[in-house]
């Protein structure tokens, strides 16, 4: 069901030019649901035992920061339940609610995030996380045509080339399969044949000096000039656009002159004017 959250996203600024984010999670969770329910469809026609769970059926906990919520927490008590009953468990992924019950989504690589989760917290086997492409690639294979398959990467080494813009991952759902040691495989969904196991680095991964090379054409720079160049000012910048969730990569400070100074940072292109509204009452 590719391109479905798309549609649901122009869809909601058909109707409002600046739909409200509680609402846009309500939205977007259905497209989820959507695709849950149809492959457990499928699957019990095949003559499987399937059954669809939301997120918050599946347990999943997150804080109050809808569009782009974190998980704190998935108790999959139902989902264990179910697999000792022997169904085929298909959970929505990309959502979860908060402690008053209110869905929220994870925001982008929000499905990976929800593969990687669940594994960790059903300390599962294996965690297989299917794309349109083999793996990962030493660079982008729709760009540089001779590119090669990489049959492992490191968590840092993945988490490095993600914020540079590799899209095979999400740097977020990296990040945590890195905190709670899950290992995980890339592979093809069109494919037959392995892919690109993550793990943590082993001492032959450290004799490679480059492992690949990242591209990203969706970064936006934010230059704030005439910054009083005094203790907690920038602390008190990067504290705010933390507290948005917004996920910063490079951070330029040019040398103090006359007391103030520019500081420069880049960000994805859809946190801009959030970006700018937060800021704007703090820098004045």
């Amino acid at each position: 069901m590719a391109g479905v959250t798309g549609n649901l996203v122009n869809l909601a600024h058909q109707v409002s030019p600046h739909p409200t984010e509680r609402e846009l999670d309500i939205l977007l969770s259905t497209g989820e649901h959507a695709a849950t329910a149809l492959t457990a469809m499928a699957v019990n026609a095949l003559g499987g035992r399937a059954i669809s769970l939301s997120g918050a059926q599946a347990g999943i906990l997150t804080d109050r920061s809808h569009t782009k919520a974190h998980i704190g927490n998935i108790s999959p008590k139902q989902i264990h339940e179910l697999l000792s009953d022997d169904y085929i468990v298909i959970v929505a992924g990309f959502q979860g609610q908060t402690p008053e019950g209110e869905t929220t989504t994870l925001g982008r690589g929000g499905s990976d995030l929800t593969a990687i989760a669940l594994a960790g917290a059903l300390n599962a086997d294996a965690c297989q996380i299917f794309t349109d492409v083999d793996g990962v690639f030493t660079c982008d294979p729709r760009i540089v045509l001779d590119a090669k398959k990489l049959k492992e990467i490191s968590y840092e080494e993945l988490l490095e080339m993600a914020g540079g813009g590799a899209k095979v991952m999400q740097s977020r759902a990296v990040e945590f399969a890195k905190k709670f040691g899950v290992e995980f495989e890339v592979l093809s969904s069109f494919k037959k044949s392995s892919g690109t196991i993550t793990k943590e680095e082993t001492p032959s991964m450290e004799d490679v000096v480059v492992r690949g090379i990242s591209l990203d054409r969706r970064q936006a720079k934010l230059s704030i000039a005439g910054v009083r160049d005094e203790p907690g000012i920038a602390g008190r910048i990067f504290s705010n656009i933390a507290a948005a969730h917004i996920i910063v990569d490079m951070i330029v400070q040019n040398a103090s002159i006359g007391g103030t100074t520019d500081i420069s940072f880049t960000i994805h292109e859809d946190e801009l004017e959030n970006a700018r509204k937060i800021l704007m009452p703090v820098i004045g």
